[in-house]
């Protein structure tokens, strides 16, 4: 199987070269990528070591006793096989959550042996971070890692000039409409088969939706197994009820009570927790969108969440299981009605503004809404760009009602400059009745915000 480059590759590039380099924690989600875009990065250095924790189980001993790293890099080196060189050698710590003690050792490799690059990795590791009550804070660098962005899968099928050709256009530069047509009809795909590389690859193998389908069942099933690791912690059945509910009530201020079981609301927040923690789902925080930063006035009443992938979602939702007229609905005209009612449109926005932020730090998703009683008024999301709130509405199609933009925008204390119209139509721009600008941005060409 090829490897699918990614967005994160030019950031382990640019961490290899920076001479006070720490090490690195790849983090995200199960399945996401991570030590594939390791492996593919081990190849730009003259010797590569991977040490799997959960596969190579007698290896924890040597982690044992004292932390002295450069006994430690030496007994790996004899175990595999492997010469360990500064400067030579990427030294790869995968699933280190299973060693606690390897995971406190990445602070000794940067006091003491810094000239190696180090990088870990590991499912679930959140919960082995929270478990350590410093993980050593200015001694360790993260990447947060997702699936992958509507710009790689062009990429992945050699569609890099239309990537280029979208980024250059803008609200006064609209592009050719064969070149608008062909970009929808890629998004459309992309609904269909999400961004988990794993779907993506056996996509661009087969060009298969139904075998890219199989693979996200395979995927759901291994998220589910994964619960079970949870025991002592969390009830598995919870955490299963729990996601199933994320992906019902996506784009909707979630319920406690919809969730299935009778659980209690302290349940289920606790279920929630340990999802986002595991990557599984991304929170959608209500923000008063006053100013910047909009986390300064967050009401943690309202809360959406949405799922880290939206053909995941729809396996979860066992839409999967009526291939032909999700193919026929997605891939035709008829897709916005689908969008609609699934939510996936917002939700892949969201996706998609989240996938272009810095993958340096862990970000929140924010939305706007009135919270006036008998007020129905609501934003699908706000970002901040240039110093100033900019509020962000997603449409499926190319029509819709924008009577909640219009209220935001023309509330006096808020400052708000324009806002984004995020659908199926071509770059261009229009002023509200409030008299601000919208810019529209086709939901292709989120990375452009």
């Amino acid at each position: 199987m090829r490897y699918l480059n990614r967005n994160i590759d030019r950031c382990l590039l640019e961490w290899k070269q920076d001479p006070d380099r720490k090490p690195l924690l790849i983090r995200g989600a199960r399945q996401v990528g991570k030590s594939c875009a390791v492996r593919h990065f081990g190849e730009t250095f003259e010797y590569y070591l991977e040490v799997n924790f959960e596969r190579d189980i007698d290896v924890a001993e040597f982690f044992s006793g004292n932390m002295n790293v450069h006994d430690i890099a030496e007994k790996l080196s004899m175990y595999y096989g492997v010469p360990v060189e500064a400067g030579k050698t990427l030294l790869f710590l995968d699933e280190i959550q299973s060693c606690p003690k390897a995971l406190h050792s990445l602070w000794f490799f940067r006091e003491d042996y810094s000239q190696l690059h180090v990088v870990a990795a590991g499912s679930l590791l959140e919960f082995a971070l929270k478990d350590i009550r410093s993980y050593g804070v200015g001694r360790i660098s993260s990447l947060f890692v997702y699936p992958m962005s509507f710009d790689e899968f062009l990429e992945s099928q050699n569609l890099g000039g239309m990537v280029k050709m979208k980024k250059e256009a803008s609200d006064d530069k609209a592009l050719m409409e064969v070149f608008h047509n062909k970009l929808v009809e890629q998004f459309r795909q992309f609904m269909l088969i999400g961004g988990m590389p794993a779907a993506v690859s056996k996509f661009i193998e087969t060009n298969s939706y139904i075998k890219a389908r199989t693979v996200l069942s395979d995927l759901r099933v291994a998220f589910i197994d994964d619960f079970s690791k949870y025991a002592g912690r969390m009830d598995p059945d919870l955490l299963r009820h729990t996601l199933i509910s994320v992906a019902r009530q996506s784009g909707t201020k979630f319920v406690f009570s919809m969730v299935d079981g009778g659980y209690r609301t302290e349940q289920v927040k606790k279920a929630l927790t340990y999802l986002r923690d595991a990557g599984l789902i991304i929170p959608v925080v209500h923000s008063a969108s006053n100013g910047i930063p909009l986390g300064a006035e967050t009401n943690s009443k309202f809360v959406k969440y949405i799922m880290i992938d939206n053909a995941l979602m729809l396996d979860f939702l066992g839409i999967s299981d009526n291939t032909q007229e999700i193919d026929k609905a997605i891939l035709t005209d008829t897709a916005p009605n689908l969008v609609d009612n699934g939510s996936i449109a917002e939700m892949m926005a969201g996706l998609e503004i989240l996938k272009y932020m810095s993958p340096h730090e862990r970000h929140d998703l924010y939305y706007w809404q009135d919270t006036n009683k008998g007020n129905a008024a609501e934003v699908d999301y706000v970002v901040a760009k240039g110093g100033h709130v900019v509020p962000v509405e997603v449409k499926s199609g190319v029509k819709g009602s924008m009577k909640s933009l219009y209220e935001l925008l023309s509330k006096p204390q808020k400052d708000i400059p324009y806002a984004i119209r995020c659908s199926l139509e071509n770059f261009g721009s229009f002023v509200s009745p409030v008299g601000k600008p919208i810019s529209i941005c086709p939901l292709y060409a989120i990375s452009n915000i």
